[in-house]
């Protein structure tokens, strides 16, 4: 039986480190699923909950589960379990979104691989790529070469023929990630060296060459010129003759929107599938955690504005060229609202440039390095998880998983597979995605465990310390939030009435799949969690809190029962506007009767939340874990405030999505626009100067032995 006391394996040093967690946090996510998830969902409208979720949730988060990883030296189902036991399923629950992701990521990864391909044709065929052309045709062959040449896409869910030079460069992908991480983290702290920064420098040439195209300032005024109205109709251009549409904020009335936005920093970041607390775990006793976050916080940030200059800058050429050919079309119709729009925009630019195959061959070698690192780091982390709960030899899991990931990859490298792609993201920034994963984690340690020991236990190895604030954000803030948010998807799904049978016959199967997938993420995680774990971690001694002072019981259950019925009374509110919206002619209780309760909730909710955040505040004085009646009531205090705050979001969307157009955004850049640049640069560079700043001198042969907890 192995022991936690055994020797585990450190990063060579902080630098691989950082950039091993940057190389997981900035990767596809912010290259090819940020671009298309703001070209989907509102062009700049996108930003404004983006952001949000970026330094409200994921900065807190990530230190949070930083924290996690290197106070229990385990992956995330062990790490919960050292805290909580029964919690280990939410860390299982990672690990399969983790299985999910690693599904469809190194068939993205094999896109790129393939480019690179012909890039290299390229370049001994003279130069030229081979979709390469000029004004209007140009666009066309970036599209047909890849949907037609080669996808050879077929627009259905049924999965049609196995392509094989779609399947060959995914082998490749997984065979490299098996080589990157078989040797152990030490390796992939050196390989993220080269890794990391070869695709900025592409990316800052491509941001260039986009700014320099004829109506590149089209696109970026989609990009970063919110006026907060929707347009009815598009407003014609007078410079050239083209159509100009602005971002559609009426979009922020949909909570699919925030479920993207959420979701891509979940996803960008890495959040809430362990990656984070794997990637931790291996770090040495006195490495830097707050400091750290902060560095890949604004690190990926700075790179996915990048990425949405460089695209919505080339979208914006795109639209010009259609409009000087005589057929104009919008920048947000310019190209394929979907997975593909960076093998579209990105190819159309590189083949813009002089020496182009030389370009394109740099830049998809950047794509396919900046793309491994968060692939295995996906990999390992379900990979640790796996190790630590079984204690089988960790080469002979990897080469279990590559096998059977190269067998679940090839169904997506079939001429359909392009549309489950994006189905099985679609799982992933779902409404029990990513989101609900970091839900659950703020819930469960926030709410049943010494949340102050990590605060406490991150501050002594950090340059800067965190303040009571993070406990009130994990606490309360971030599960308003994600709560909120979760409420709000719900109640989407329960009224746009899909069915699981077509109108005209036959099933639905996204539904279906849906459904199957999420049910069979839940199954697994119970049995994971229900199965033996051959390593026995030594779980830290920390007595619960007995109730056997009759004035302290009285008052938690007290405090309890209180918080039980404006749970009920919350949900009742919840259930009602649903129906009043399913059933407007059955109205039970009128829309503002249901406003006015939900108010009235969220005030005593608000006092019931801050009154157990007292109350465990207490019990970490008294060196105890909580009572569980006295984190239940946390936990219902906060959902109580996130079901009543989705009623009100219902109305109040009804009445954005009701507002009609009111005004004409220009055509160029506005003050706002350059507004939201400045604050972008100066949160940035002015961040990642502090943070490097606070930087001590440290010499790697200094590393010690990791501790045993």
């Amino acid at each position: 039986m192995t022991d936690l006391l055994e020797k585990r394996e450190n990063w060579g040093s902080r630098g691989g480190f950082i950039l091993a967690a940057v190389g997981s946090a900035v990767g596809l996510g912010n290259l090819w699923a940020f671009p298309y998830k703001i070209y989907s969902y509102g062009g700049g409208a996108f930003l404004i909950p983006y952001i949000i979720a970026l330094f409200a949730v994921g900065l807190p988060l990530i230190i949070l589960e930083f924290s996690l990883g290197h106070y229990t030296q385990r992956a995330a189902p062990n790490a919960m379990r050292r805290c909580v036991k029964p919690f280990e399923g939410i860390g299982w629950l990672g690990s399969f979104m983790c299985i999910l992701i690693i599904c469809y990521y190194p068939v993205i990864l094999g896109y790129c691989l393939t480019y690179l391909g012909y890039s290299i044709q390229g370049i001994f065929n003279g130069g030229e790529l081979p979709w390469a052309a000029e004004g209007i045709q140009g666009i066309n062959q970036a599209k047909g070469f890849f949907f037609d040449k080669y996808l050879n896409y077929q627009d259905s869910f049924s999965l049609g023929g196995l392509e094989l030079k779609v399947l060959g460069p995914v082998i490749i992908v997984w065979i490299l990630m098996y080589l990157c991480i078989f040797k152990g983290v030490n390796l992939v702290g050196k390989i993220v060296w080269l890794t990391v920064p070869i695709p900025w420098i592409m990316l800052i040439i491509l941001t260039v060459r986009g700014l320099t195209l004829d109506g590149s300032t089209e696109g970026l005024a989609y990009y970063l010129s919110p006026d907060f109205s929707e347009l009815a109709k598009p407003i014609t251009r007078k410079a050239c003759g083209g159509v100009r549409s602005s971002p559609d904020f009426s979009e922020l009335a949909k909570p699919i929107t925030w479920r993207y936005a959420f979701g891509q920093v979940f996803f960008s970041m890495s959040l809430g599938w362990g990656t984070m607390i794997a990637y931790s775990s291996f770090l040495h006793r006195k490495s830097d955690l707050n400091n750290n976050a902060g560095i890949i916080t604004l690190t990926d940030f700075a790179t996915s504005f990048i990425a949405g200059i460089a695209i919505f800058a080339t979208l914006g050429g795109m639209s010009y060229v259609t409009a000087q050919a005589g057929n104009a079309v919008p920048v947000d119709q310019v190209a394929d609202k979907g997975v593909s729009l960076a093998f579209i925009a990105f190819p159309y630019t590189l083949a813009q440039l002089p020496f182009s195959a030389w370009f394109s061959f740099f830049f998809f070698l950047a794509l396919v390095t900046l793309g491994i690192d968060s692939a295995f780091s996906i990999t390992e982390t379900l990979l640790a998880s796996i190790v630590d709960k079984t204690g089988f030899s960790r080469g002979k899991v990897l080469v279990v998983m590559t096998v059977a990931g190269i067998f679940v990859s090839s169904v997506f490298a079939t001429q359909g597979g392009l549309n489950w792609v994006g189905e099985i993201d679609g799982i992933v920034n779902g409404t029990f995605g990513a989101a609900f994963l970091g839900l659950l984690e703020c819930l469960a340690i926030g709410w049943f465990y010494r949340l102050d020991y990590l605060r406490k236990h991150s501050n002594s190895c950090s340059e800067w310390p965190l303040g009571k604030w993070w406990d009130l954000s994990i606490r309360i803030v971030i599960p308003i939030i994600l709560g909120t948010l979760f409420f709000w998807n719900i109640f989407d799904k329960s009224t746009a009435g899909t069915p699981i049978k077509n109108p005209e016959g036959g099933y639905n199967i996204n539904v279906l799949v849906t459904t199957a997938v999420t049910a069979l993420g839940f199954l697994l995680a119970g049995l994971a969690t229900l199965a033996k774990t051959r390593i026995q971690d030594r779980v830290p001694n920390i007595p619960h809190l007995k109730l056997n002072d009759m004035a302290n019981r009285k008052k938690i259950r007290r405090h309890f029962s209180s918080s039980c019925v404006i749970f009920a009374l919350s949900i009742a509110a919840f259930g009602l506007t649903i129906h009043n919206t399913t059933r407007p002619d059955s109205v039970i209780l009128g829309q503002k009767l249901v406003m006015f309760l939900a108010y009235l909730l969220i005030i005593s909710a608000a006092v019931d939340a801050f009154q157990a955040e007292k109350n465990i505040s207490c019990l970490g004085e008294l060196r105890k874990l909580p009572n569980i009646q006295a984190g239940a009531s946390g936990v219902m205090s906060v959902m109580s405030i996130s079901a009543c705050l989705s009623v009100i979001l219902t109305y109040l969307s009804e009445l954005l999505l009701d507002e009609k157009a009111k005004a004409e955004i220009p055509d160029s850049l506005t003050t706002v626009s350059y507004i939201i640049l400045a604050f972008v640069t100066i949160v940035v560079v002015g961040g990642l100067i502090w943070s490097f700043h606070r930087i001590k001198a440290s010499k790697n042969s200094d590393l010690q032995e990791t501790e045993a907890i």
